[in-house]
């Protein structure tokens, strides 16, 4: 199947004015000139999308999903229901990484395995950190080395959590153990091998890091530490580890992203080491799309220093090579955003199209066999 998107402006991540791009199964074939009529002498089958007034980006890479929903604090009844592929989809993600929180006993480490495998059935490109806030960590085999060698899916560690109740409040030593397996698992295995940590609201902050840094010879760049945006006292610490060499990332749960983007520049905070994840559960990857949209649209954020949080700099992290830009070769994972409001239009995953016109264009596969019919509305939706 090719796909020929014409008249669009492609930022690659960076602005490349207005190019045609032709895809073919599930790779970008070329990008530049292309002779829609040779195209079509060829006879082979392929769809025209037309790009005018639109922005022709990277699909964006979102590391930080709760996809089996959160964990329910406060008593079951309060868990949360699993992602589905349209939520993820409408806002502009062709990339995502499942992760557990707190609850590592309900929310399955094995659940969380089928339920990324399900989303790349139904066109993701899904990958998982094993783990949970616990340590040792809840592991699918018997160790996060062996996970990330023989699962596939699995990039690190994480969520790990530190400086919070919900945590274990490990020693040094056993959290330098941990880091330092999964670095050695990425090293055999050719993947990320960086643990990503859950950074709580007590007042250690990332002393629990620079301990294991300090006393343990662990690399700053070995670290992932999310969550970040909790206090410009975090903040200041996490541009300190940034500088030294450690991807940070910010969630968007509280939506303030504009807030802490502009604290996190105007201390000094290296922009090609952060990321934005949506940490969604009860939070949504719509209000993912919707700040980052706000960025450039309320804000004034240029397209080209925004994009970059969200798929470049993950692709680097987590070692994705085939994703983040539109380049040929590289995965066919392409988002038109209308020029003036930024709203997702179409997304194109692995060369299918998952949206058209804002809209689904497939449904998730276990609805082909369902009577089931259900709409449900958070109470928050819309604030």
């Amino acid at each position: 199947m090719f796909l020929l998107i014409e008249n669009g402006e492609l930022y690659d991540p960076e602005p490349r004015g207005v190019q045609t791009i032709l895809t073919a199964n599930d790779r970008i074939a070329k990008i530049g000139t292309v002779d829609r009529r040779a195209l079509d002498a060829l006879g082979v089958e392929h769809e025209v999308v037309d790009a005018t007034d639109c922005y022709v980006v990277p699909g964006l890479i979102d590391p930080h999903e709760h996809l089996l929903g959160g964990s329910g604090e406060g008593g079951l009844a309060l868990q949360s229901p699993m992602l589905f592929l349209r939520e993820i989809a409408r806002a502009g993600i062709t990339t995502v990484v499942g992760t557990l929180g707190v609850d590592t006993t309900m929310k399955t480490i094995s659940g969380l395995l089928a339920r990324v495998k399900a989303l790349s059935d139904e066109g993701l490109s899904t990958r998982m950190w094993s783990g949970g806030y616990n340590v040792p960590p809840t592991t699918v085999m018997s160790s996060i080395r062996d996970d990330m060698l023989f699962v596939d899916e699995v990039v690190g560690a994480g969520e790990i959590a530190i400086s919070d109740e919900r945590g274990l409040n490990q020693s040094s030593q056993e959290l330098a153990k941990l880091v330092r397996d999964t670095h050695v698992g990425g090293l055999l295995s050719g993947k990320a091998g960086v643990t990503h940590f859950h950074v709580g609201e007590e007042c250690i902050r990332l002393q629990p890091l620079r301990d294991i840094v300090e006393d343990y010879q662990v690399k700053p760049e070995w670290l992932y530490p999310t969550h970040i945006e909790r206090s410009e006292q975090l903040m200041r610490e996490a541009i300190d580890f940034a500088n030294a060499g450690a991807f940070v990332d910010m969630d968007v749960v509280e939506k303030g992203l504009a807030r802490w983007l502009t604290f996190y520049i105007d201390n000094g905070g290296p922009l090609e080491k952060l990321t934005i994840s949506s940490d969604a559960d009860s939070a949504t990857p719509e209000m993912y799309m919707e700040q980052l949209c706000q960025l450039v649209v309320k804000h004034g954020y240029s397209l080209d220093l925004v994009l970059p949080l969200v798929t470049t700099n993950p692709a680097m992290v987590l070692k994705l090579e085939q994703k983040g830009t539109l380049k040929e070769g590289k995965d066919a994972d392409i988002v038109l955003l209308e020029r003036g409001t930024l709203s997702v239009r179409d997304v194109i995953a692995r060369g299918q199209r998952l949206v058209i016109d804002g809209e689904p264009a497939r449904a998730e596969k276990f609805l082909e066999k369902s009577h089931r019919n259900i709409s449900l509305v958070g109470a928050k939706y819309g604030e």
